[in-house]
């Protein structure tokens, strides 16, 4: 709720995703410094159980700059269980209203979707 006003990517992720990781460092990071002036956030879920692996690949990947969160239980964890998250990685993209407008879009789609709402 202290995101309301903005554009939100709840990023579902883990530091032993390959995919996840991938996707943070070359679709999500540059997104995130190119919209975060214009109303546009990242809220990183992790779904680690060990919270040296989770602090580890957020200090590697340089993804720091946004909000970065886990409560360690893994798959096992409420938020996943809340958002229906059957495989990493996933994403949804909320509107400032609080309601989601995209779910699952990965790279180029991503990329365009978000370019689109905010440009």
């Amino acid at each position: 709720s202290g995101l309301k006003g903005k554009y939100v990517l709840i990023d579902f992720g883990a530091s032993w995703c390959a995919p996840c990781r991938a996707e943070n460092v070359s679709v999500i990071k540059p997104l995130y410094n190119k919209y975060r002036n214009k109303g546009f956030t990242v809220l990183s879920i992790s779904q680690d159980k060990n919270r040296a692996d989770w602090l580890g690949a957020i200090e590697k990947d340089e993804t720091n700059t946004w909000y970065n969160v886990s409560d360690l239980k893994g798959q096992a964890s409420k938020t996943a269980e809340d958002y229906t998250v059957t495989s990493l990685p996933a994403n949804y993209l909320i509107d400032p209203k609080g309601t989601i407008i995209a779910r699952n879009l990965h790279g180029a789609k991503l990329e365009k979707f978000v370019e689109k709402i905010l440009q």
